[in-house]
């Protein structure tokens, strides 16, 4: 799966150059994944993107300005990889092309597991944050949407019966997402949350 796009960048990558926004947002991403939002200081951003505090103020603001772009980043980049890995085949190949890509990006880092930016980071900040919770609630909106269209275009091809309810299966299918995804961070392996997917993917499918 490409990782070009600024979200889940699965590389090995050295510090990047100041001037390089992109990268720079990519690092403090990566220290917010590690260790929340509450849980990285400034000085932990500045030590991964390799800016100082003026620096880093001057090209996203503050902390919480900062973790705004990269929350959105992340979905923007989650959004448009399932809008790809769900499209062509069956939809029972297409399901697991995308939980197959989301496991890569939840066991992408060398330390261990880092799981779901959103999940792992946006949730309990959502609780006392407004805009975070409508992001939030934006994102797996249209997650929702994505499963709900792919779902149903099978159903009009003919693979699955045409009582099925499409916003029901797409329930499950992005319920089995976030399933692998808090599984991740806890420290299953990936062959057992593969495995989850499959069984789910059997059921959606049948």
């Amino acid at each position: 799966m490409e990782q070009k796009e600024i979200g889940v960048d699965t590389r090995t990558r050295g510090r990047p150059r100041a001037y390089d926004p992109d990268v720079a947002l990519q690092r403090a991403m990566d220290a917010f994944w590690k260790s929340g939002y509450s849980g990285t200081s400034l000085d932990d951003i500045a030590h991964a993107t390799g800016m100082n505090r003026p620096s880093l103020r001057a090209a996203f603001g503050d902390k919480r300005d900062l973790y705004l772009k990269a929350l959105r980043a992340y979905w923007g980049f989650k959004l448009a990889t399932m809008a790809k890995t769900l499209a062509g085949g069956t939809l029972g190949e297409a399901l697991l092309r995308t939980y197959d890509a989301a496991l890569t990006v939840y066991f992408s880092e060398e330390e261990g597991a880092r799981g779901c930016f959103v999940v792992g980071t946006a949730i309990t900040e959502s609780v006392d944050d407004p805009e975070i919770r409508e992001i939030v609630a934006t994102g797996f909106g249209a997650l929702d949407r994505l499963f709900v269209d792919r779902i149903a275009q099978a159903r009009d091809a003919g693979e699955l019966t045409g009582d099925v309810d499409p916003a029901a299966l797409a329930i499950l299918a992005c319920g089995t997402m976030q399933t692998i995804a808090l599984r991740a961070r806890a420290g299953f392996a990936r062959e057992t949350l593969w495995g989850i997917a499959q069984k789910a993917v059997a059921v959606i499918c049948r």
